[in-house]
């Protein structure tokens, strides 16, 4: 069903026939100076993870539509080490699972007539957005609809699930973490990010202070507890710090991006200027790790292929932080174009080469739509 699944000597082969694409072979020769700041093989465990570790990228999406119970329970099933979710809140403060606030596209909202007249345009993070927002839901509304997949052009064979799960709670997602772990006889570890939290602050809807207390009630606010803390926006991770002491991660966009708190705050900073040893000075006083765009740990050229990597590794272990970058998945389309094969976008690439590529940086996880596939590859990382 799907891809990954090769094992042995068919499995190894595919990975050495990929350390032979140019790309790859910058890699590994950039990964002389990873590997002596904690990249390669046998590298030791990172909050009592493997490394690199496989971070089930919403869930499994890349098999069930994203954010789902059914896509939290496949990763798991799959052995993902780590399952993200993405938090926002509706109207009455409740915090659910959903990549963005808008859910025009993976929920059914669109054929509730109820609802008609709740579509509207907002401004989110300065950008025009025009759709349905779970803001303006109580969760008893949007319990009522029903999740659907994302990306239906690209994933279509994820719409055979559309409509069998609901959007679910944190802390519904807490309290299955929770019982999951009891069952399996080991913490399943969340990675939570809280989604434009100046803007939930600005219309009364913060989104710390209630994840602070869903954590301290399930016993996920202390330092070595089994769970990340993400965002975009610096600020957000710093007013987490003093609310709990859970490890917390700064994600990074692309170089020339401001963090919306910096656009708001007049701060000039951008992305490129936190990924200099200063800028990872600052990150390290409140946080613990980062997560960047695969394309700050190695750059394309303008056909698209990697060179490089860059030093941001090496500077990040440097002071003391962890490198979960974001987003691996097995799609021609998503791959640098070096690991694509065939002309069909949606077809599968060389997913094994680009994942090599990335893990000979020495990053110590990766996000990852396909956790299975992502596996595959970690293991000859993790021996």
């Amino acid at each position: 069903m799907t891809q990954g699944t090769s094992s042995g000597p068919a499995r190894r082969a595919l990975l050495g026939a990929a350390v032979l694409g140019t790309a790859a072979v910058g890699a590994a020769a950039g990964a002389g100076t990873a590997h002596a700041s904690g990249g390669g093989g046998g590298r030791p465990a990172r909050h009592g993870l493997p490394v690199p570790a496989v971070i089930a990228h919403r869930g499994a999406s890349g098999y069930r539509p994203e954010h789902t119970l059914g896509a939290y329970r496949l990763a798991l099933d799959m052995g993902a080490d780590v399952i993200e979710q993405d938090l926002v809140p509706t109207r009455d403060g409740h915090l659910v699972c959903r990549h963005e606030n808008d859910i025009t596209g993976t929920t059914d909202v669109a054929v509730h007539p109820e609802f008609a007249d709740r579509r509207t345009t907002k401004s989110v993070d300065g950008v025009s957005i025009t759709g349905w927002f779970t803001e303006d839901f109580t969760l008893a509304e949007l319990k009522t609809l029903r999740a659907t997949e994302r990306i239906p052009a690209v994933r279509q064979e994820n719409t055979l699930y559309d409509g069998r799960w609901d959007v679910p709670t944190f802390e519904e997602v807490l309290r299955w973490a929770d019982r999951e772990g009891r069952r399996r006889g080991r913490p399943v570890w969340l990675h939570v990010e809280t989604k434009h939290p100046t803007y939930f602050r600005d219309i009364g809807l913060g989104l710390e202070e209630p994840l602070a207390k869903l954590l301290r009630r399930h016993g996920r606010d202390r330092r070595d507890s089994p769970v990340f803390l993400q965002s975009f926006e610096p600020t957000s991770m710093r007013r987490m710090a003093r609310l709990v002491s859970s490890p917390r991660v700064v994600l990074l966009s692309g170089p020339s991006s401001r963090p919306w708190d910096f656009v708001r705050a007049g701060d000039p900073r951008t992305v490129a200027d936190l990924v200099r040893p200063e800028g990872l000075a600052w990150i390290a006083s409140f946080a613990q790790g980062i997560g960047p765009t695969l394309d700050l740990v190695i750059p394309k050229d303008a056909a698209g292929r990697l060179t490089r990597p860059t030093a941001l590794v090496r500077d990040a272990h440097a002071r003391g932080l962890l490198v979960h970058p974001y987003t691996l998945r097995n799609e021609n389309s998503f791959l640098p174009a070096d690991f694509r094969r065939g002309t069909d976008p949606n077809a599968y690439g060389d997913v094994f080469g680009a994942c090599r590529a990335y893990f000979a940086t020495g990053i110590d996880g990766i996000f990852t739509d396909m956790p299975d596939t992502g596996l595959l590859a970690a293991e000859d990382f993790r021996a």
